[in-house]
């Protein structure tokens, strides 16, 4: 799957999805909506339309009725996209959401927002690695977990604050992985998306 973020769609818009799209791939397109609970709907509704989106975003943080918005706008059908609640980002930690006016712990807002994601009804979060145990026991099995952050031992972790490795984001229990820069700004990016996809068959085969 191909996720088409904020900078790709900004640059090439819906022409970005279907070109994809027609090259035959899947596509999550991570663009966080964030708005009051009409705008977002007009969105998703829009997003949902497009060719071959498997997964959408809008941001947990947005509200009960924002995403319950979202909910009855992506529509009821079996080839509806999955809608995913972005809890905490990866590149926030404890400082940065004080300086923010939200207190406690990262893992224990992104844990509040899945649980208030799914009451919403959510698909599923974006969650760092750190979370996914405790958001699958609060949401329970079926709930989709997106992990971004992530980061190969051997990669820099950039801006991000909550990273982990690919195999540990599979052996904690993520549905699926997002990864960017360890790919996208490798010398190689060929044999990093291989190197990457072998990690996880690896953990996957080891978490049967």
């Amino acid at each position: 799957m191909f996720k088409v973020g904020s900078q790709l769609f900004t640059t090439e818009g819906p022409r970005a999805v279907q070109k994809l799209a027609g090259l035959g791939f899947d596509i999550f397109l991570d663009l966080k909506f964030h708005d009051i609970p009409n705008t977002v709907a007009g969105a998703v509704a829009a997003a949902a339309k497009l060719p071959r989106v498997r997964l959408v975003n809008v941001h947990a943080s947005g509200g009960v009725e924002m995403m319950r918005a979202a909910r009855e706008a992506v529509g009821s059908g079996k080839s509806r996209p999955a809608l995913l609640a972005v809890t905490i980002l990866t590149s926030l930690d404890a400082k940065d959401l004080r300086a923010v006016g939200m207190l406690g712990s990262p893992a224990s807002r992104a844990i509040a927002l899945a649980q208030l994601a799914k009451s919403a009804g959510m698909d599923g979060v974006v969650a760092s690695a750190q979370e996914v145990k405790a958001i699958r026991r609060a949401c329970g099995p079926k709930f989709l977990i997106v992990v971004p952050g992530i980061r190969p031992a051997a990669t820099s972790a950039n801006d991000q604050s909550r990273i982990a490795t690919p195999a540990e984001a599979i052996k904690a229990g993520a549905d699926y992985l997002v990864v960017g820069r360890p790919i996208t700004a490798a010398r190689d990016p060929r044999s990093a998306a291989l190197a990457v996809a072998q990690e996880i068959a690896t953990a996957s085969a080891q978490n049967r």
